[in-house]
């Protein structure tokens, strides 16, 4: 059910072997594990102030874009939308040089970010990260791309434990507006002028996205075609035990689907929300389905609403909704 994100073959930015001992660039004394700790305690890094760092690059942070605008967006951009961009709005506004900061969902090379010649930022999404927060990584890569210079792609690194966090750096009353593409594009302003490699890696993107439209009538819902079938991929922000529990009621009174052919088949955990996923005919386009969704959403408000026990029937239906429930991250 999820899709493929795009593959470049190129060679991944790597951490440098500062960052592997516990920082650069400043933000870490560029020590190894087993040496002395600057501190002057006497003690290896890795039993005094290396102990902190370490915990904190392997601590997970389940829901990395809680309080962010668009959380549900963020989620589905970062798992399972190919092509996609937002402009960013940051505290403060935008640094002098720096017209404009765009997020995206996968960028040439695999690069983590880039600063373009114009100065503009993009910041990629769908990356590997080094430690358990991806705001906290996120966050580090969109401020050195801040200060990159134009034309540059910036590498990945560890972030430092103790540095910003998305959270921090985003306008908090700003709109997360996505923009779903068909392809790429995006990535190449002046295509003649693109490198050969940026031109085949944008082929290759191209050539493994999967068709997706974002619905206008209810947040967070993308339509996708497989060669198959097709399917309705809805990140939702509702506790996972009540959301499952009012999937179970609707299931269990067939009032489930999104109109005839259509299926509720299971769901997606991803970076703390629930993602239901529905099966739908291969003749039916994002466009028909948004009057069903957007009904579907009034019948899920309702069951949310409901506190009473569940029924032997809706108690098995949730379990068949849990037993197809797969985790992203």
């Amino acid at each position: 059910m999820a899709k493929k994100r795009p593959q470049t073959k190129a060679k991944r930015p790597q951490l440098s072997d500062g960052a592997r001992a516990g920082g650069a660039d400043g933000h870490f004394p560029v020590v190894g594990a087993r040496e002395p700790c600057p501190c002057g305690s006497g003690r290896r890094y890795k039993a005094c102030h290396g102990r902190a760092a370490a915990q904190a690059v392997t601590e997970l942070v389940h829901r990395p874009f809680e309080g962010l605008p668009g959380e549900c967006d963020w989620v589905a951009l970062r798992e399972l939308v190919p092509a996609a961009t937002v402009e960013l709005p940051l505290k403060g506004g935008l640094p002098e040089g720096v017209p404009s900061v765009t997020l995206a969902t996968v960028l040439p090379m695999a690069w983590p970010a880039l600063r373009r010649d114009d100065g503009s930022v993009l910041l990629g999404l769908q990356n590997d990260t080094a430690s358990g927060d991806i705001s906290r990584d996120l966050a580090d890569t969109l401020q050195q791309a801040l200060t990159a210079q134009p034309g540059t792609p910036v590498q990945g690194r560890r972030a430092p434990a103790d540095g910003p966090r998305l959270q921090d750096l985003l306008d908090p009353e700003g709109a997360f507006e996505p923009v779903v593409h068909p392809g790429f594009e995006f990535w190449v302003p002046d295509a003649e002028n693109a490198t050969p490699e940026v031109t085949a890696s944008l082929e290759r993107a191209n050539a493994a996205a999967i068709p997706t439209v974002r619905l206008t009538g209810v947040d967070a819902a993308y339509w996708c075609e497989t060669p198959e079938k097709n399917h309705l991929r809805w990140v939702m922000p509702h506790p996972e035990e009540q959301l499952l529990d009012a999937l179970a009621r609707l299931h269990a009174a067939k009032k489930s689907n999104l109109g005839e052919g259509t299926r509720l088949v299971g769901s997606f955990r991803a970076h703390g929300l629930t993602v239901p996923v529905w099966d739908l005919p291969s003749d039916i386009g994002a466009e028909d389905v948004e009057k069903p969704a957007a009904e579907f959403a009034e019948r899920l408000a309702a069951a949310l609403a409901t506190d009473a026990p569940l029924t032997a029937d809706e108690r098995r239906a949730r379990g068949g909704l849990t037993n197809r429930q797969v985790t992203l991250s």
